[in-house]
């Protein structure tokens, strides 16, 4: 692959950029659980898996000659190199021809050492410049004031080229403390074979027909229709179904808002499906990967992935990837569909903010979101680039191999998507709070009702 290189664009206008908050030591703080990363990470690695090249100098975080007079920004990225790294290269080129007085050293770093590593620079006061975060991590230290607010510091002509929706998932009250990157929706892959054999014609759109999907499937053919981990510590997909089907998961006040009708619906229907012999019993105890699993094998007939996976399937399942394909993402009576954002923050603590703000405007505008999004076949964030790319994707008409066709519908349904679960401080505490009593309801031991209560009664008293 030769990744498509970055172009230069008109400048954004900034606002004026605050005087440096007092320097904050930050304690370390519990890691996020990692459904996200399948999310992205499963479709981006397969973006990356036909480019090539060595490690440049900048992704190894050796630091490159800047001008004499001039400015360093240090960026952070994750798992990006060697793969774009001619991308990567090509972007900041582009940018120092553009601004000469500054330079950009970037540093690469593993998807799971990430978050270790970030912490380290941040509590000890000494964080890159600009820093590649997805929002439910970033909210984490958001919380503790660890990034610049850039809230005031972007035009609103600029902040108006972003999807709205996506602009809102960095976000904390009136505090925008990231800018929107790249992103993916989920779509429903589904083995054509085992729809027939169970007589199912459509694939199903909402929670209520998968329901009945579910029991057809399990009649006829005897597999199941999917897996969907309940582990507190893996995907969050449990808890953006949710949402789905109308479940407010707090109030403004940050208390559990769960315990309604909409709530108990909603737990009623895992445990139902559970307790009905309609999910694998090991849905309490192992992750995401068991999903990947069982559908590769042929033992279900639906998984919930990015369209890239289709790449990994007939890899590793030829067999079924021939009779695989792609639909909407399934969701529950609000239409919502969930989307997974990455995006970039600039550290309170940074040497270099006016520098680092003109650089992460740069690689988030229009020109440059369309080119890492044809080179990495992830979604643009801004209005622009993501019109331009459906238009793109579009072109391929009938003759689209099944991963164009899977693109297009994630591309299609990015406008009605959002960030399901918003970002908020302890976000992993109430989606254990929650797994942990829906478990106990599915197993039996708990009534609908008093799983909700005691799940409310876990998020509400925990300590701050």
């Amino acid at each position: 692959m030769n990744p498509v290189q970055p172009q230069s664009s008109q400048s954004l206008s900034l606002g004026t950029i605050a005087p440096r908050p007092t320097p904050s030591r930050l304690s370390a703080i519990q890691a996020q659980g990692r459904g996200w990363l399948w999310a992205l990470g499963i479709g981006l690695a397969w973006g990356l898996a036909s480019c090539g090249g060595s490690p440049s100098p900048q992704a190894q975080g050796e630091a490159t000659d800047g001008a004499s007079t001039g400015q360093e920004v240090e960026f952070w990225t994750m798992q990006l190199s060697p793969d774009f790294d001619a991308y990567m290269n090509g972007l900041i080129d582009s940018f120092e021809a553009a601004n000469p007085t500054i330079t950009v050293r970037w540093v690469d770093v593993p998807w799971a050492a990430m978050e270790s590593k970030i912490l380290t620079a941040v509590s000890a006061g000494t964080p890159p410049d600009v820093v590649n975060l997805n929002p439910n991590f970033a909210s984490q230290l958001a919380s503790r004031d660890a990034w610049l607010n850039l809230t005031p510091l972007v035009a609103p002509e600029v902040r108006s080229t972003y999807l709205p929706n996506i602009w809102q998932a960095s976000s904390l009250g009136e505090t925008t403390f990231g800018l929107p990157w790249y992103l993916t929706t989920r779509v429903a892959i589904y083995n054509q074979s085992l729809l027939k054999a169970a007589g199912i014609t459509q694939p199903p759109k909402t929670y209520g027909e998968l329901a009945t999907a579910a029991k057809a499937i399990k009649e006829k053919t005897g597999k199941y229709a999917f897996f969907v981990t309940f582990v507190p510590e893996d995907s969050g997909e449990v808890m953006e179904s949710l949402v789905q089907m109308g479940v407010t998961l707090v109030d403004a006040q940050g208390k559990a808002a769960f315990q309604t009708p909409e709530g108990k619906a909603a737990f009623q229907y895992w445990v139902d499906l559970y307790q009905g012999g309609l999910l694998p019993q090991e849905v309490l105890t192992q992750g995401h990967r068991r999903a990947i699993e069982l559908y590769q094998s042929g033992e279900t007939a639906f998984l919930s992935s990015s369209p890239e996976f289709l790449k990994s399937i007939t890899i590793n399942a030829p067999t079924v990837a021939e009779v695989s394909a792609a639909s909407p993402q399934i969701t529950g009576t609000t239409g919502k569909k969930n989307v997974a954002v990455m995006n970039l923050v600039i550290p309170q603590d940074s040497d270099q903010p006016e520098a680092a703000m003109t650089f992460a405007l740069y690689v988030t505008n229009s020109t440059n979101q369309l080119a890492f999004a044809q080179a990495a076949n992830v979604l643009p964030s801004t209005v622009q680039a993501l019109g331009e790319y459906q238009n793109l994707l579009a072109q391929g008409g009938t003759t689209a191999t099944s991963v164009e066709q899977a693109r297009l519908v994630s591309a299609q349904q990015i406008n009605e998507a959002q960030v399901l679960v918003p970002a908020m401080k302890d976000g992993n505490l109430l989606q254990k709070a929650i797994y942990e009593n829906l478990q106990a309801a599915m197993l039996g031991q708990k009534t609908v009702d008093q799983a909700l209560a005691d799940a409310a009664q876990s998020w509400n008293s925990r300590t701050p």
